[in-house]
C-alpha cells in the first residue's frame, strides 16, 4: 500500500502539481546543461592550431657533431628525482606530465629541482636524445612544445619550444683571444657551465595569419628579424633555424657565432629536425595565465596534459656547491662545470611588446668588463696596439694624478682663507691717516 493513501485528499493535490513542476524544471535544466556541454564540445572542436602556425614552424638543422639530441619530455621526468637543496622530496606519487605541477608546493626557502639519477658525469644514456629520420621526424620522443598567445587586433605570437635532457658548455676551444691565455686548461678540454635539462625556442609573430618577424634564444639573450631579412633562410615558407654544437643556442645561419662578448657556438647543416611533427600544442590565455590543449587540424584530442607547463621548479641538477666532488671551478673567472638546470617555457616571458622579451637578462659586473674589453681589443689592445695604448693610458693617467693634485692644492687654498692676526702691535689711527695721506699725495 502506498505511503501517499495515508495522507489527506487535500495533500494529494497538492503534493502531485508541486512534483509537475519538479520535473520540469528538472528536464529544463537537463536541456540547458545539454546545451552547454554541446557549446563546450563546438569550442573544443573549434580550437585547433591555426594552420599557419604548423606551415611557417622553423626546421631545425642540429649539429654534426653534436651528441645531445632532442630529447622525449616524460622520459626525462621519468629519470629524474625532485629534490629542495639537495634533499628528494618525499612521500610523492609516480610523476608525468599530468601530474608535475603538484611539486610547486615543496618550495622551501629553494625551488624543486628534477635532479638526475645516477651520475652525470658518466653520461648515462638517457641524456643523448632521439636522432630523427632523415626526414627530420622523432618516432619515440615528444621534443617540442608549441605555444600560441593571440595579442588581438590580427596579431599571434607562436612559441616552439625544443627539448634536450643535456646541455653542454663551451671549453677552452671556444674562449676568444686574448681571453683564452687567462684560462688554465686544469682538467684538459673540461667544459664549463653544462647542465641537466634545456629548453630552447623561437618565437615568430603572425599579423592576420602572416608572418612578420622571428626571435631566437641564444644563451643570455638572442636576436630577432623582420621576416624579409636578407639573412633570414626560408625553405617552402619555414625559416631555418641552426642550433649550436652542444648548447643548443638557436643561430639563423651556420658557421661560428660569438656570444657574451668572448665565446664561440659552432652551427652546420648537421642533422635536420623538424619539431612540429611531433609536439604538444597549447593555446595562452594572457588575462588569466590559463593554458589550454589545442590540436592540429584533422587530428583527434588525445591528451590534455597541461601540468608540466605550469610546473616552476627547475628541469635538471640545481647547481653542485663548491666543494661538491663533481663540481669544478675555472681559476680566476670562477666559471663553474656544472650550473643549475633552466625553468620551464611559461617562464620566457611570453607576452611581450616587441620580438625581443620585455624584461631582459641582467648581466654581471664581470660580463660587463669582459664586453668592454673585448670591444676595445681590436683596435686598442692586438698586437703592436698594445704597446701604443699602454703608453697613452700611461700619459693619461700622469695627466689624471698631476690634475687632481693641482685641483687639491687650489682647494686647499681657498678653504685657508684671511687669518687674523693676534700677536701683533696697535697701530695708531693717526698713522693710519698720515699712510694714507701720503699714498694719495703720491698718487697726485
Amino acid at each position: 500500500m502506498a505511503r501517499s493513501e495515508f495522507l489527506p485528499f487535500s495533500w494529494r493535490n497538492l503534493l502531485i502539481p508541486l512534483l509537475g513542476v519538479q520535473l520540469s524544471a528538472a528536464l529544463s535544466i537537463s536541456a540547458d546543461n545539454s546545451r552547454h556541454d554541446s557549446t563546450s564540445t563546438s569550442r573544443k572542436i573549434e580550437k585547433t592550431v591555426p594552420d599557419y602556425v604548423t606551415l611557417h614552424a622553423p626546421l631545425v638543422w642540429l649539429h654534426s657533431q653534436d651528441p645531445f639530441r632532442p630529447a622525449d619530455i616524460l622520459e626525462h621526468v621519468r629519470h629524474t628525482t625532485p629534490m629542495v637543496h639537495m634533499e628528494p622530496v618525499r612521500g610523492l606519487p609516480q610523476l608525468d606530465l599530468d601530474n608535475l605541477a603538484l611539486l610547486n608546493k615543496y618550495w622551501n626557502n629553494g625551488p624543486v629541482a628534477l635532479t638526475a639519477n645516477g651520475d652525470i658525469t658518466k653520461l648515462p644514456t638517457w641524456l643523448f636524445g632521439e636522432t630523427p629520420d632523415e626526414s627530420g621526424k622523432l618516432h619515440n620522443a615528444t621534443s617540442c612544445v608549441i605555444i600560441t598567445v593571440d595579442r588581438g587586433s590580427g596579431d599571434l605570437d607562436a612559441f616552439y619550444f625544443y627539448f634536450y635532457s643535456y646541455d653542454q658548455g663551451a671549453n677552452i676551444t671556444q674562449v676568444l683571444p686574448p681571453m683564452n691565455s687567462l684560462i688554465e686548461d686544469t682538467e684538459h678540454g673540461m667544459h664549463f657551465g653544462d647542465h641537466v635539462g634545456d629548453w630552447e625556442h623561437n618565437m615568430i609573430r603572425f599579423h592576420n595569419g602572416n608572418p612578420t618577424g622571428i626571435y631566437y634564444s641564444q644563451h643570455s639573450s638572442g636576436s630577432a628579424y623582420k621576416w624579409d631579412d636578407k639573412d633570414l633562410s626560408v625553405e617552402n615558407g619555414r625559416p631555418l633555424v641552426y642550433s649550436a654544437w652542444g648548447s643548443h643556442a638557436n643561430w639563423v645561419s651556420p658557421g661560428d657565432h660569438v656570444h657574451d662578448s668572448v665565446l664561440l657556438d659552432y652551427c652546420d647543416a648537421g642533422q635536420l629536425w623538424d619539431p612540429v611533427s611531433s609536439a604538444y600544442f597549447y593555446d595562452f590565455n594572457s588575462d588569466t595565465s590559463r593554458l589550454t590543449s589545442i590540436f592540429p587540424p584533422g587530428t583527434e584530442a588525445s591528451t590534455n596534459l597541461t601540468s608540466f607547463l605550469y610546473y616552476s621548479g627547475i628541469w635538471g641538477d640545481f647547481q653542485y656547491p663548491d666543494n661538491h666532488p663533481r663540481q669544478k671551478i675555472v681559476p680566476y673567472f670562477g666559471l663553474k662545470r656544472y650550473v643549475s638546470g633552466p625553468t620551464g617555457p611559461t617562464t620566457k616571458q611570453l607576452v611581450r611588446k616587441g620580438l625581443f622579451p620585455d624584461h631582459p637578462e641582467t648581466k654581471s659586473l664581470l660580463q660587463w668588463g669582459v664586453g668592454i674589453f673585448m670591444s676595445l681589443y681590436p683596435c686598442c689592445f692586438r698586437g703592436w696596439r698594445a704597446w701604443i695604448s699602454g703608453i697613452v693610458f700611461i700619459g693619461v693617467l700622469v695627466c689624471l694624478i698631476l690634475g687632481i693634485k693641482r685641483s687639491l692644492k687650489w682647494f686647499r687654498s681657498q678653504n685657508e682663507g684671511y687669518k687674523k692676526i693676534s700677536n701683533g702691535e696697535d697701530i695708531p689711527l693717526r698713522d693710519l691717516e698720515y699712510t694714507e695721506d701720503v699714498s694719495l699725495h703720491h698718487h697726485d
